[in-house]
This record gives C-alpha cells, sequence and structure tokens, in this order.
C-alpha cells in the first residue's frame, strides 16, 4: 500500500462528492468514506464503504496517512426523524473531527451552508460570517446542520494547529442536485408567494467543488460564505427557466403546504416557503478577497443548469 498522505473525502458518492473526486483525484490520492457505493469511481480512488459513526472509520486512519478532509457526510432528509437525523450528521462529524486531531490531519474542511443563517424580515441585504445562526428557530431540520458548523467552529479553536476551513456556500443547484432549491427551480407551476420577490443566490454544485478542492490550500483557515454569479429576484428566475409561477396567500400557503407534505402530495415541508418570502442573502467578499476563486459558471448558466441546460 502507497504510503503517499491523501485526502479523505466523506459523502463522497453523493453528486457533490463525485464533482470533488473529479477535481481532485488526478493530483492527490483521494480516500473516499461513503456508506453508498461510488458507481464509475475513477480507477486511482480508493473507497472505503462504511457509517462515518462506526469505529471501522479510525481504522482507515491508521491505515492510510491523511494529510486532509474534505467533509461532505450530511443527510438533508425532511421526511427522516429528527433523531435519525442527529445521531447521523452529529456524531458523524464528531467521530470524523476526532480523528483528524487524533491521528494530527493537517487540513480540515466542512462543508457547511449559508442556510444556517435562516432567511427573516429583520435580516440586513448582506448577511457575513459574523451573523447570528438562527435558522434553528424557524426550521428544526436546519438544527443538525448548525451543530455541525458550531462543531467545526470549537474545532477550530481547540485545535489551533489544524487548518480548519468551514464553508457556507448559498443554495446549490445543478442537473444532478435534488435538493430543495434544485426540485423547486424545476417546477413548472411553482408557488410564489403574493407581495413578495426576494433576492436570491445560487450557486451551481461544479463551483462548490472548486471552492473545497481551492480550501485545501496551504493559509485558508475559518469560516467563509461563497456566493455564486450574483443574485437576482426570485422572479427573474422563474422567467429564465420559462415557469408560471401560481401566486399564493401567505396566510393560505403555509397550512396548504402543511397539509400537502403530511399527505405526501407536496415534497416540500411548510418551512421551505421562508426561503421565497423573506431575504436570506450573504456577503462573499471575504473568500474572493482571501483566495483566487472565482466562480466559472455565469449566473444565467447557474439558473438554467437546475434544468440541464
Amino acid at each position: 500500500m502507497s504510503t503517499r498522505a491523501g485526502v479523505m473525502v466523506t459523502g463522497i458518492s453523493g453528486n457533490l462528492g463525485r464533482a470533488v473526486a473529479k477535481l481532485l483525484h488526478l493530483k492527490e490520492r483521494v480516500i473516499g468514506i461513503d456508506r453508498r457505493p461510488f458507481i464509475g469511481k475513477p480507477k486511482d480512488l480508493e473507497m472505503h464503504e462504511l457509517d462515518i459513526r462506526k469505529k471501522k472509520v479510525e481504522d482507515v486512519f491508521r491505515r492510510v496517512p491523511i494529510k486532509a478532509i474534505i467533509h461532505m457526510g450530511i443527510l438533508h432528509d425532511p421526511r427522516m426523524s429528527s433523531e435519525d437525523h442527529h445521531n447521523f450528521n452529529v456524531r458523524g462529524t464528531m467521530r470524523i473531527l476526532e480523528c483528524a486531531a487524533k491521528h494530527n490531519v493537517k487540513k480540515v474542511v466542512v462543508l457547511s451552508s449559508a442556510n444556517v443563517y435562516g432567511p427573516s424580515p429583520d435580516n440586513s441585504n448582506f448577511l457575513t460570517e459574523d451573523a447570528p445562526l438562527m435558522a434553528a428557530s424557524r426550521f428544526p431540520s436546519v438544527r443538525d446542520l448548525i451543530e455541525v458548523d458550531m462543531l467545526a467552529h470549537a474545532f477550530f479553536w481547540k485545535h489551533s494547529k489544524v487548518e480548519t476551513v468551514v464553508l457556507r456556500p448559498v443554495h446549490i443547484v445543478g442537473p444532478t442536485i435534488k435538493n430543495a432549491p434544485s426540485n423547486f427551480l424545476r417546477l413548472k407551476r411553482p408557488w410564489l408567494m403574493a407581495g413578495f420577490d426576494p433576492m436570491v443566490q445560487l450557486i451551481h454544485m461544479d463551483d462548490v467543488a472548486g471552492a473545497l478542492v481551492e480550501a485545501l490550500a496551504p493559509g485558508h483557515r475559518g469560516v467563509y460564505n461563497v456566493t455564486g454569479p450574483g443574485e437576482v429576484p426570485l422572479s427573474k428566475v422563474f422567467a429564465e427557466l420559462g415557469s408560471e409561477p401560481l401566486p399564493v396567500p401567505h396566510l393560505v400557503a403555509r397550512p396548504l403546504l402543511s397539509t400537502l407534505f403530511r399527505y405526501r402530495f407536496a415534497s416540500f415541508p411548510p418551512e421551505e416557503l421562508d426561503h421565497i418570502q423573506f431575504l436570506c442573502a450573504v456577503d462573499g467578499s471575504r473568500w474572493l478577497n482571501e483566495t483566487p476563486w472565482r466562480p466559472k459558471l455565469t449566473l444565467r448558466e447557474t439558473i438554467r443548469s437546475v434544468i440541464g441546460g
């Protein structure tokens, strides 16, 4: 077995993980960790089908010298019980960070999300990295993500010799991405909260993958918002996609969507309506000022990517 130090990527079998692997494997030894198989993985990529909560994960650290970790092994399923969500996301992150400290990993990059700030009528125009993480008060499903973010933040302060980076990208979209923003924008008759047209920020999956790889570079440390090629009113996104939005009064929308979601006629929980009613725009200037990374896709290409255009 090679003694060359490698980069561990958790959650590598997902669409974003595959994009990261595509960028990374030609120049680094990549060690993938995921419960799911990586169909069609590059031949030079080492894959371990493991649950990140299990003790067997540490066996990988013992066998393979790990110089850096990109941690993306986070579940997002609004229909999964909160206990199962918490168990996997938080305990799994704790296991990875514990192993990183124990086995002298020099760099840890944790993928978070700008969603941790939470959309709110009280938000300022562009939130910086110092803004409070308020999403949990209205989004129970985001509590785990906030806890993961805070675990990484605590790790940063406790293990100062490790270069720890927490990336908070805006809404990730792409032709193969199946998260709530992408699924919502694919609807031909999406709801539009009557009287509201918030600015939205989107970033393509490939640009996020590029940011994660850039975060591995020496010297980067701390929390960074990562924005895409710009912000645009939600109505303009619909126009670009040729959608026919259906205006719904906000007093009616929440109880109606709650019922539809409960009986599985809708895939979005009612809390998601905040994203099409209130502002949650972030300031990504720190990341742009401290790194050479720039989004490669234009705003139009990013928007149209949700339908493969």
